[in-house]
């Protein structure tokens, strides 16, 4: 990342706003970063805002500019990333977008450091006469971005782990239907969670042990849920299961490649989307394979929800950039599983790979949340 420009106190008001504006993309945007615009006239006035359009398109710049209209011109744009320097078949690059706007200056959060841009946007805006300011909190950005930033710099989505345990630090363990110890504000704030991402991953053994449905459930939001994904090298999902009950929401089914599947065809009838991953030496779906994958057909963020073996998979390949904790007030019991098979709530600490980033509360129930050491630098590198 280049050096942070000089900026003036009220960039960084502004761009809080932009982020504001572009976390609303968060879960909807893939396979392009959730994006937040605001165009500024020399007043003062908010002359247009845009954040990034489910499915990508339009962009934040193109629809903030269109509102703005002629106001644009000679007003201060702050965009999150980048602006675009390539067209695409579904519109012209954002930087083009703001050449014709005519605004005097542009202030960005972080470059974008997709190969078909990374700076050459910044560049063309400037040899515009264009003044641009870039570097206005990048951390932030990066954090909101990060889905993004880590498909470009390690080829993978961003991936968040979800758990909910009891006061004993201990999960509970289904029984054909969902278990929870955690309260309805709890609840409520994880169907959040959901829907801020991308896809909801879990193991085929959450889905006969809890059998859940894995949509977001908050009023009026049942159209954020994200894809289902599920980890079933040999396709043996019930095809009953809930998650097939809802046809609106789609499931993937990640199993190995090139292994007979007779389930194949029962499991498509269900409404399934078959995905075959490559598999080790050991004929084992990798984590790795499974991430690249997704990152393949668009896929920019993951909240893992699976049961304790997922959980612990994923810690073990060191692919896990948040995880968030839910901790209720009662006991899962003397059938409670370990949070990361074998591994207790401890090993976060103990690990050194991340550092407590936030706690809440909801009503009796407290959330943690962690942050992977490496996550936001490496994405900061990137850019």
């Amino acid at each position: 990342m280049s050096p942070q420009d000089h900026h003036q106190p009220q960039d960084e008001y502004r761009m809080a706003q932009a982020l504001r504006l572009a976390s609303r993309g968060l879960g909807l945007a893939w396979p392009n970063p959730a994006v937040g615009a605001v165009v500024v006239t020399p007043s003062g006035e908010i002359a247009g805002r845009g954040w990034t359009a489910p499915g990508g398109r339009p962009h934040a710049e193109a629809i903030a500019l269109n509102h703005a209209g002629a106001k644009a011109e000679g007003s201060t744009v702050y965009v999150t990333l980048e602006p675009c320097a390539h067209e695409s078949v579904r519109g012209m690059a954002c930087t083009d977008a703001l050449l014709e706007a005519k605004p005097k200056h542009i202030v960005i959060g972080l470059r974008d450091p997709d190969p078909r841009t990374a700076g050459a946007g910044i560049e063309r805006l400037r040899a515009a006469g264009i003044e641009v300011t870039e570097g206005v909190l990048p951390e932030e950005v990066a954090r909101v971005t990060l889905g993004h930033l880590m498909r470009v710099a390690e080829g993978r989505p961003a991936v968040t782990l979800k758990l909910a345990v009891g006061a004993d630090g201990l999960v509970p363990e289904g029984d054909g239907k969902p278990v929870w110890v955690t309260g309805p504000e709890a609840r409520a704030h994880a169907h959040l969670l959901r829907a801020r991402h991308d896809v909801i991953l879990v193991g085929r053994g959450t889905v006969v042990t809890d059998n859940p449905a894995l949509t977001c459930r908050l009023p009026g939001m049942a159209w954020r849920s994200p894809i289902r994904a599920v980890l079933d090298g040999r396709l043996r999902t019930p095809p009953d299961a809930t998650l097939f009950d809802d046809i609106m929401v789609p499931v993937w089914l990640l199993c190995a490649a090139g292994v007979d599947q007779p389930n194949a065809e029962l499991l498509h009838d269900r409404g399934a989307e078959i995905v075959p991953v490559p598999v080790d030496n050991h004929g084992r779906i990798d984590v790795q394979d499974a991430l690249e994958t997704l990152s393949h057909r668009g896929i920019t963020s993951i909240l893992v929800e699976g049961g304790p073996s997922v959980a612990r998979a994923f810690l073990d390949a060191d692919m896990v950039d948040e995880v968030v904790v839910y901790q209720g007030r009662g006991q899962a019991g003397s059938d409670g599983l370990t949070p990361f098979a074998g591994d207790g709530l401890d090993r976060l600490a103990a690990s050194g790979h991340f550092t407590l980033s936030a706690t809440r509360t909801f009503g009796p129930d407290r959330m943690t949340s962690w942050r992977r050491v490496r996550s936001c630098s490496q994405a900061l590198s990137a850019a």
